[in-house]
């Protein structure tokens, strides 16, 4: 049975992302889709001292309001990056795998991208081989598949000979089963049980970026992230579904 995963790109995502991208014999970059200004695409969360701290990429958005994740841009007319990394650095200071990561991290962001989601997939694809993910990589836009909302999801499926189609739970609002039914392809709910790894600054916060499992949790990173997990009605609620397609 081969399995795909259709999501957008993140910036740093989160532990449910990666978790999907192992579960997937082929995930699928669905970044030809309109951009969301307060989605996850250019922001992500770390955890301070005080509680969650965001991280956010400056994108040009004015007068854009129908454009793709393929085509924002990012405003490079303040150094974000190094204001973003001073932030890591100070909230992680005491974390005990801080680098490797922090400086093979600060190397891609310090580049000077133009295009949101090069970064986007430049760090996910770091953060990747951090965990040890090996799964096959595609990008939408580069398919050259058509469809209606859902169709599009079939269509990807089929082109992959996909019997399998991992989504997130919030897609239930717009997701009828009957059409994946109808297709010949199954249709299986992604409901993450979030894990807990030893953290910094006291109570555990979940569904941070995956940027705090790893300088937690260091090599035991992608161990943690392949945890059994549920795939149908028993995980746990999130705030995040949003994020996935």
């Amino acid at each position: 049975m081969k399995t795909v995963v259709i999501l957008q790109p993140g910036y740093l995502p989160w532990l449910g992302f990666f978790r999907q991208m192992i579960d997937a014999d082929v995930f699928v970059y669905y970044d030809d889709v309109q951009f969301d200004k307060h989605g996850w695409r250019n922001r992500n969360r770390i955890k301070g001292q005080a509680g969650p701290l965001w991280l956010t990429i400056p994108v040009l958005h004015k007068g854009r309001s129908d454009q793709t994740i393929f085509e924002t841009e990012i405003a490079n007319t303040t150094p974000w990056a190094d204001k973003q990394l001073k932030t890591i650095r100070q909230v992680y200071a005491k974390a005990p795998h801080l680098e490797p990561y922090f400086s093979e991290l600060s190397e891609v962001l310090l580049t000077k991208w133009e295009r949101l989601v090069d970064l986007d997939m430049a760090a996910t694809e770091l953060m990747r081989r951090w965990f040890a993910i090996t799964t096959p990589i595609a990008r939408s836009s580069e398919l050259g598949i058509g469809g209606g909302k859902v169709e599009r999801l079939i269509n990807i499926c089929k082109h992959f000979d996909a019997s399998r189609y991992i989504s997130g739970s919030a897609a239930k609002d717009y997701i009828a089963e009957d059409q994946f039914q109808a297709a010949g392809i199954e249709l299986v709910w992604q409901e993450y049980q979030h894990p807990v790894y030893p953290q910094l600054h006291g109570a555990f916060v979940s569904h941070l970026s995956a940027l705090d499992l790893a300088f937690n949790a260091g090599p035991e990173s992608g161990a943690i992230l392949r945890q059994p997990s549920t795939s149908a009605g028993e995980g746990h609620a999130r705030e995040r579904d949003s994020e996935t397609f």
